[in-house]
């Protein structure tokens, strides 16, 4: 199975199943002497994994990591970093009334298709069961990134049809702490409880809904990204819907761009206090979404991406078995209602992800 590998020098190489000994990952590039925070990055895991609170899905995963190689004394040593979670909860008895039966909507008849052949616990390799491993990755690209200053802030700005308003000006800081303070992670505490009544009649009611993550990276340097086929918003797009379930992706302006004009689009330049330029050049508006020309302009990069439904439901419906028979599946044992709320971590490490291969390709390092 090609494709499970991403970024062309801070690059990471996932493996794995979901009801397999353990998932993991190879990450390559990353410099020499960088100090890792253990703590930093299994409370990275801790915000994924499963069994959180009552509008997730209860399977009960410790996600603690265990680096293998590319580690001494604390720092990297500038070869590759081996890391591996251990599943501990694996049912694959919940599954066994799917073994010749493919869920809707689900890969299964696809990876059937394709390979000819397929681990039907819980979707082996497709389960998102494997984005545990891209967060221990991205927790060590953020420790990266922290050392040139740059900070990625994401929450829940949507559950189905309830949407956040758009965050006042606070340190990501201060965001972090309003959205830990909830369980669904929305930055805004009244559409948060909102969230958290959907989400959990939803799931009394064995169905599942969708939502939003947005995401801001501040302190971006100018200059990341190229100018044609590795865009920065094109390999940030790329990260995201390579996320289980994700089914949109915008930055900027977005879809809603579309709808106006130039005149009212365009990001105006801000002209120096007292004729001094300053590092980077800021815009009045920021419809762009920090990028322009498929390369960081120095302001903020905001982006939005949509999660569809969890297509595991607890409701009876038709399908169809390998030899084309109809036949009738439901979901069995842990449900989760609405992935956003851990969705959050996989976003943020992904896009963690990108800017440390960016980083490194533009030369920018400082540890």
């Amino acid at each position: 199975m090609a494709g499970n590998s991403f970024g062309q020098i801070f690059r990471i190489t996932t493996f794995g199943e979901s009801h397999g000994l353990a998932i993991g990952v190879i990450i390559d590039g990353c410099p020499s002497n960088l100090v890792l925070d253990m703590n930093f990055i299994q409370a990275e895991l801790d915000m994924r994994k499963p069994g959180q609170s009552k509008i997730t899905t209860q399977r009960k995963e410790s996600d603690t990591v265990q680096i293998l190689s590319g580690v001494f004394e604390g720092k990297t040593t500038g070869t590759p970093i081996a890391m591996i979670i251990p599943n501990e909860d694996q049912r694959s008895k919940d599954y066994s009334h799917i073994k010749d039966a493919y869920r809707p909507s689900h890969a299964d008849y696809t990876y059937d298709a394709k390979y000819g052949h397929r681990d039907h616990r819980g979707g082996g390799r497709s389960s998102a069961r494997e984005t545990a491993a891209r967060v221990a990755a991205g927790a060590i690209a953020k420790l990266f990134l922290a050392h040139n200053g740059i900070e990625i802030f994401g929450h829940v700005s949507a559950v189905g049809t309830i949407n956040a308003p758009q965050l006042s000006l606070k340190s990501v800081s201060e965001l972090l702490e309003i959205r830990e303070s909830n369980i669904v992670r929305c930055a805004d505490p009244a559409t948060a409880n909102e969230m958290i009544e959907r989400i959990d009649s939803i799931r009394k009611e064995g169905d599942t809904v969708g939502g939003k993550i947005s995401c801001i990276i501040k302190n971006c340097p100018v200059g990341l990204g190229e100018p044609v086929f590795d865009k920065l918003h094109a390999d940030l797009g790329k990260a995201m819907l390579s996320i289980n379930a994700v089914h949109g992706f915008d930055y900027g302006s977005g879809f809603e761009g579309s709808e106006m004009k130039g005149s009212e689009h365009n990001d105006l330049f801000i002209p120096p206090a007292d004729g001094k330029l300053a590092d980077n050049f800021k815009t009045v508006t920021n419809y762009s979404g920090g990028i322009q020309g498929g390369i960081s302009n120095g302001m903020d990069i905001t982006f939005r991406v949509a999660f569809k439904p969890v297509a595991t439901i607890m409701q009876n419906q038709q399908s169809l078995d390998s030899s084309g028979n109809v036949s009738s599946v439901q979901g069995k044992g842990r449900h989760d209602p609405c992935v956003v709320p851990r969705a959050v971590a996989i976003v943020e490490a992904m896009a963690a992800l990108v800017l440390a291969d960016h980083l490194l390709r533009n030369k920018v390092i400082k540890l």
